[in-house]
């Protein structure tokens, strides 16, 4: 009865299937899962920097610290030392490698990513004061002479303050207050400035940096780690896109109204049933065409995966992408990077499970209420929308749940209408429509507050931080 509830792609589509086999004639392949734990990324990280540290002592730098000149321009080599391995962690996160995404988790990484990239323009910032009044306070020259002199005579000084400029604009523009009046594309496009940045501060690092002086070994270490950064971003950010899209040859091959402003998208293409991808996961998807082929949004699957197609589900919220994609012409081609995500049932410890939705965030949710494995009475949904036209799929949601004896909580209304109360999230409300949370995995999507509300309120309850599962990005 579950294949009956999938949703069928409208006749227009075309869906192709290995030659000779039924869609669904063998089970889909699922995204590695690997042994390594964050931690462990983490010990190995700390240990590069502690090594970064020692080759410095090694070079005798710390006989500088005799002096105030010699204590600023040593904190400036290591500040500029350290900022740099900094920034290069920085390309690795944003990589978008699928190693990194599944073992520390997509959450994880924007918030080091974020805290990174702060820490990177703290430290090259430091190098910056630190170096330059060392040197002016060993030479005797003002810090105005002495910032002349290094930007009109010392080699590559100049193309790295303009590499340190465009990481002061990166930074700038992640700062929430700014982050919040910029549109997306405009947020995406200034980040990748912090290449060009890297790139122009490599070439001051090469021919005067304290680790590359008379030192092969150290110079080696170094070089290689440019490279193993380039090498990552190459293969996933331009790599393995361009393979999913030359393998499966993605075209949108229809599109369905599901409520205002919300819109399915039907993606087609060839051997998806090869395609590795769970539930509850994400891609970010680019127009082939002439204004989209550079812009990316990432959109959760709105059905379980069943290798004949792929749905997103879209509203509109006034950014180029999401607007665009709700009027594409059917046939265009698409690319998409991923899957990303750890919003899966591969974390999931408990046999009972609580999903808990809001608004269109019910995307990645209605894929795991359709598959994750559950019996009768073992699975519920809250669903939490501000009247009754933000309910997206209704009906597929109420067939589901029939077919699966789950059940469908749905809170619809303003707070203190009838039915919804004051705190529809709260802790009392939670425990009231299911009893025994806190023996159920609980799966959390919807707007930044709601699940902020909704987790603050599983804590209070006892509900273990392992046992709850949540990513924060817009749909």
């Amino acid at each position: 009865m579950l294949d009956a509830i999938r949703p069928a792609a409208p006749p227009r589509a075309t869906v192709r299937s290995a030659p000779g086999t039924a869609p669904d004639a063998r089970p889909l392949p699922l995204p590695r899962r690997w042994a390594i734990r964050a931690a462990d990324l983490g010990a190995i990280a700390s240990g590069i920097a502690v090594l970064i540290v020692l080759m410095w002592i090694r070079h005798g730098n710390a006989a500088e610290l005799g002096s105030p000149a010699g204590i600023l321009t040593a904190a400036g080599q290591l500040a500029a030392l350290l900022g740099t391995y900094a920034a290069l962690l920085q390309l690795v996160l944003m990589s978008r490698s699928p190693f990194l995404d599944q073992v520390i988790g997509p959450d994880r990484l924007a918030w080091l990513h974020r805290w990174l990239g702060f820490a990177t323009a703290w430290l090259i910032g430091g190098h910056v004061v630190a170096t330059t009044a060392g040197y002016a306070l060993g030479s005797g020259r003002g810090l105005v002479d002495q910032t002349i002199t290094f930007l009109g005579t010392y080699p590559f000084v100049l193309l790295a303050g303009a590499g340190f400029a465009l990481f002061v604009l990166v930074t700038v523009s992640s700062i929430r207050a700014a982050r919040r009046r910029l549109s997306y594309e405009t947020w995406y496009g200034l980040h990748l400035y912090a290449y060009l940045g890297i790139a122009l501060a490599f070439a001051h690092q090469l021919s005067g940096g304290a680790d590359f002086i008379a030192d092969p070994v150290a110079v080696a270490f170094w070089i290689s780690l440019y490279a193993i950064t380039a090498a990552l971003v190459l293969a996933f950010r331009f790599g393995q896109p361009a393979a999913l899209v030359i393998r499966h040859r993605f075209v949108i091959a229809n599109r369905v109204v599901e409520a205002p402003r919300v819109v399915s998208l039907y993606v087609t293409g060839r051997d998806l049933d090869r395609l590795a991808v769970r539930s509850g996961q994400f891609f970010n998807v680019r127009l082939l065409t002439a204004d989209g082929w550079w812009r990316a949004h990432p959109f959760s699957l709105s059905a379980s995966p069943n290798g004949r197609f792929l749905r997103f589900t879209v509203k509109g919220l006034g950014d180029w992408t999401s607007g665009r994609l709700q009027e594409v012409p059917l046939g265009t081609r698409v690319l998409l990077e991923g899957p990303y995500g750890v919003l899966t049932g591969a974390r999931r410890t408990q046999r009972r499970v609580l999903l808990v939705a809001g608004g269109v965030g019910i995307t990645p949710l209605r894929a795991l209420l359709e598959s994750l494995p559950a019996g009768p009475g073992e699975l519920d949904l809250v669903y939490r929308a501000g009247d009754a036209a933000e309910v997206v799929f209704r009906d597929e949601l109420d067939a589901i749940a029939r077919a699966r004896g789950a059940t469908i909580h749905y809170l619809v209304g303003h707070r203190g209408d009838p039915g919804v109360g004051a705190e529809p999230l709260g802790p009392d409300a939670l425990v009231g429509l299911v009893p025994d949370l806190r023996e159920r995995d609980v799966y959390l999507c919807g707007p930044h507050p709601m699940m902020a509300a909704a987790e603050r309120s599983l804590r209070s309850l006892g509900v273990p931080r392992a046992q709850i599962h949540l990513e924060r990005f817009n749909h």
